[in-house]
């Protein structure tokens, strides 16, 4: 597959979840596109990412979330230097 398709398919993909209305919504699609486990790894990056924010060290995000140190690395330098986390956990 080339660039240019796989754009395409990750463009199709971020529209169709912009047109969900609601959670429910949401978590249906999400549920028919991921497995158990992937929603759950997305999920735990997500509260990982918070309690980062909140300013917790790694020690006590890796025990409340049990996630792994390298996932942990990879969600701190997102929100260090990602865009998402900045834009939609700004509260």
């Amino acid at each position: 597959m080339d660039e240019i398709q796989r754009e395409n398919m990750l463009n199709e993909l971020y529209e169709l979840i912009v047109r969900t209305d609601n959670t429910e919504d949401c978590r249906l699609l999400f549920e028919d596109l991921c497995t158990n486990k992937e929603l759950e790894q997305m999920a735990q990056r997500l509260k990982a990412a918070k309690l980062l924010k909140s300013g917790l060290t790694y020690a006590k995000v890796i025990e409340a979330t049990e996630i792994s140190s390298a996932t942990l690395s990879r969600v701190s330098r997102c929100l260090q230097y990602g865009k998402g986390y900045k834009k939609f956990l700004n509260d």
